[in-house]
């Protein structure tokens, strides 16, 4: 289901950036994308937690953007250009939690399509 799913999650993300056009915080697209996903009958959580184990401490403070029927992170950005540093951010989110599959979406883009990157364990 991983192909299906991300490629729902696009097509909301594609919809709202659409809409909204780039240029917005990033907590606005949060709040949108969910709110897609929802009308879409996609179940996802926002700013869930995420624990990092070091030598057997769990260090909090880190939060993911969007978790998707359980399965996929969506990490969004609203910048021109993406940073280097948000993939590796979104493959330590993967490594923290398990998952194998996530999405980094930037919404500065003038084309979503642009901005979407895939990325799995």
């Amino acid at each position: 289901m991983g192909n299906e799913l991300t490629e729902a999650i696009i097509g909301a993300a594609i919809e709202v950036h659409r809409i909204l056009g780039p240029g917005l915080l990033e907590s606005i697209y949060e709040e949108a994308l969910c709110h897609e996903l929802e009308l879409r009958g996609i179940h996802a959580e926002r700013q869930l937690e995420v624990y990092v184990s070091y030598k057997g401490k769990i260090i909090k403070g880190q939060k993911l953007d969007i978790l998707v029927e359980h399965q996929v992170i969506v990490e969004l950005k609203a910048v021109s250009k993406l940073p280097d540093v948000a993939t590796a951010q979104t493959l330590s989110y993967l490594k923290a939690t398990n998952l194998k599959l996530a999405l980094l979406l930037n919404f500065g883009e003038q084309r979503l399509i642009d901005g979407i990157k895939r990325i799995s364990l």
